[in-house]
C-alpha cells in the first residue's frame, strides 16, 4: 500500500481519481491547488505525486519543478488534455515518471499508478541493498584494518601469513616471527595482539638489539632502588607494563647468554625478579619475539640457547622479503600513496606506468620499509599529479649501489642534499646488514663506524623489524 497526493482543480475528477486509488488499496491525499499540494507533501509526505498540467496560479511544470527539487524520491506522474502532449513531453524532460492523457480509463490510470510504485518499491530497495553493501564492505575493510593494522598483500605468500595470523591470535601461544629487516615483523605481531583475547591489554615493543646487556636486563625485568649506579628509585620493566598484554621482543637474536638465561625463566616459571630485588612477581604476558636471522642459523650459531630457543619457536611465521612478492608492490604504493600524501603535502594522486615499472625492476633490499621511504621522498619531490619515473630517488638496478650515476640524476631543479644523503645512508645501512646477516658488530666493521653509531643510526631510519 503507497501513499497518492492528487492535486486536481476539479473537484469530480479529483474525487473519481481518490475513489480509483482507494479501490486499489492506496491511501490517498487531495489538494485543489498547487501551493496546497506542495504544503500537503511537506506535512504528510507521498510515494506518487499525481497532477494535473494545467491549473490555475501554480500550474503542474511549477509543481513537478518544487517536487523534484525538494522530494527527489518522490514520483510524479502528470495528466494533460487531449492535443498538449508538447507539454507532457516537456514535463518528462523536467523529470516526471509518466504522463496519461485525458481522457483515460479507469484501468489505464490503475495499470501506470502500480507500474510506477512498483518501480520506485524496486529502485528502492536496490538502493537499500546498495548502502548496506557500502555498509558491509566498510565493516569488512575497517575488521581487515583491525586485524592486520598496515599489513599490505596479495600475494599467495602474504595470503599465507593472514592466515597464520588468523589461526594463532585467538590463541596465548608464544610466537616466532622471522623475517629480513623492514619485512614488517613488528606489524605482524601488532596484528596478533589485536586478534587475540588481549586486545584490550597493552602492547609492549623492546628493541633488544638497540640496549647493551646491563640496561636490557633493566628495561625488561625492571630494578630495585640501589641496583646499580644511577637506579635512584624502583622502576618496573616491560615485563610488568606489559601484565595482561603482549610483549613484543624485537631482535631476539641479539640478547646476551645472561639475558637469555633470566627471560628463559620468565618463559618458564611465568615470574621474574627485578634487578637487584628478592621479591618473586608474576606476570602474565604472551611473548612474540621477531629475529633477522633465519631459524637454523639462530639454532646452529652457537650464541642462542637451544631450551630459549625452543621456547620461543612454539608458533613460527616467516615473512618473505619483497623481492619474492612483487606482485604486492602496486597495492603497497597504493596504500603508501594515500597514507604519506597529507604528511608530505603532496599533489599527487596517481603513479605513472614507468615509475611504478621501475619500482617493479628494483629488488627492494630494504623491503616494505624502503619502499615507504622511497615513497615518501618521491612524493615530496614530485611537482605535478602523476609520480613520474624521474620524481623517484635514484634506484639501481639489482639493488646495488652505483654512485657514479649521482651525478647525472641531479634533476635541473635541484634536490634536498640531506634528504639524498639520508637516502644512501639507509640505503648502505640496509645493504651492510644484509651481508653481515644481521650480525651488528660485523654491519659496523664493514661500514667502519663503532656499534654505538650503528644502533643510533639504525634506530634514526627504523631498520630492524
Amino acid at each position: 500500500m503507497a501513499q497518492v497526493l492528487i492535486i486536481e482543480d476539479h473537484d469530480s475528477m479529483r474525487e473519481g481519481l481518490e475513489l480509483l486509488l482507494r479501490r486499489r488499496g492506496h491511501k490517498t491525499l487531495s489538494a485543489s491547488g498547487g501551493e496546497q499540494g506542495i504544503a500537503l507533501l511537506e506535512e504528510m509526505g507521498a510515494d506518487l505525486v499525481i497532477t494535473d498540467l494545467k491549473m490555475a496560479r501554480m500550474d503542474g511544470l511549477e509543481v513537478l519543478r518544487r517536487v523534484r527539487e525538494r522530494f527527489p524520491e518522490v514520483e510524479v506522474m502528470v495528466i494533460t488534455a487531449y492535443g498538449t502532449v508538447e507539454k507532457a513531453v516537456e514535463a518528462m524532460k523536467m523529470g516526471a515518471a509518466d504522463f496519461i492523457t485525458k481522457p483515460f480509463s479507469s484501468e489505464e490510470f490503475g495499470v501506470k499508478v502500480d507500474r510506477l510504485l512498483s518501480e520506485r518499491a524496486e529502485r528502492l530497495r536496490l538502493r537499500r541493498e546498495n548502502v548496506a553493501l557500502r555498509v558491509e564492505n566498510t565493516c569488512l575493510k575497517e575488521e581487515a584494518q583491525a586485524r592486520y593494522g598496515e599489513i599490505v598483500g596479495d600475494s599467495p605468500q602474504m595470503r599465507q601469513v593472514f592466515r597464520w595470523i588468523e589461526r594463532v591470535a585467538p590463541s596465548d601461544s608464544t610466537v616466532m616471527i622471522y623475517g629480513e629487516s623492514g619485512t614488517g615483523k613488528e606489524l605482524v605481531a601488532r596484528a596478533i595482539h589485536a586478534g587475540s583475547p588481549r586486545r584490550d591489554g597493552p602492547f609492549i615493543r623492546v628493541n633488544c638489539g638497540a640496549l647493551p646487556e646491563g640496561l636490557l636486563d633493566s628495561e625488561l625485568f625492571g630494578h630495585e632502588k640501589g641496583a646499580f649506579t644511577g637506579a635512584e628509585k624502583q622502576r618496573r620493566g616491560r615485563f610488568e607494563l606489559a601484565d595482561g598484554g603482549t610483549l613484543f621482543l624485537d631482535e631476539i637474536a641479539t640478547i646476551s647468554p645472561s639475558t637469555q638465561i633470566r627471560l628463559l625463566r620468565v618463559l618458564q616459571e611465568r615470574e621474574l625478579e627485578r634487578v637487584g630485588g628478592e621479591e618473586t612477581i608474576p606476570v602474565n604476558v604472551r611473548i612474540i619475539a621477531a629475529t633477522n636471522t633465519p631459524p637454523d642459523e639462530l639454532q646452529k650459531g652457537g650464541t642462542f640457547r637451544e631450551d630459549l630457543f625452543y621456547r620461543l619457536h612454539v608458533v613460527p611465521i616467516t615473512l618473505p622479503p619483497l623481492r619474492e612478492r612483487k606482485s604486492d608492490i602496486p597495492l603497497l604504493v597504493d596504500h603508501f600513496l594515500r597514507k604519506l600524501r597529507e604528511r608530505t603535502r603532496s599533489r599527487v594522486e596517481s603513479v605513472s606506468e614507468a615509475a611504478l615499472r621501475r619500482l617493479m625492476e628494483y629488488e627492494w633490499p630494504g623491503n616494505v620499509r624502503e619502499l615507504e621511504n622511497v615513497m615518501e621522498r618521491a612524493l615530496v619531490l614530485a611537482e605535478g599529479p602523476v609520480l613520474r619515473e624521474e620524481d623517484l630517488p635514484l634506484l639501481p638496478e639489482g639493488g646495488a649501489l652505483d654512485t657514479t650515476l649521482l651525478d647525472a640524476l641531479i634533476p635541473e631543479t635541484g634536490l634536498d642534499l640531506n634528504r639524498a644523503v639520508e637516502g644512501v645512508e639507509e640505503r648502505l645501512l640496509r645493504r651492510a646488514l644484509a651481508q653481515a646477516k644481521g650480525v651488528k658488530a660485523e654491519a659496523a666493521r664493514l661500514l667502519g663506524i663503532k656499534p654505538s653509531a650503528l644502533y643510533y643510526k639504525l634506530e634514526k631510519y627504523g631498520i630492524g623489524s
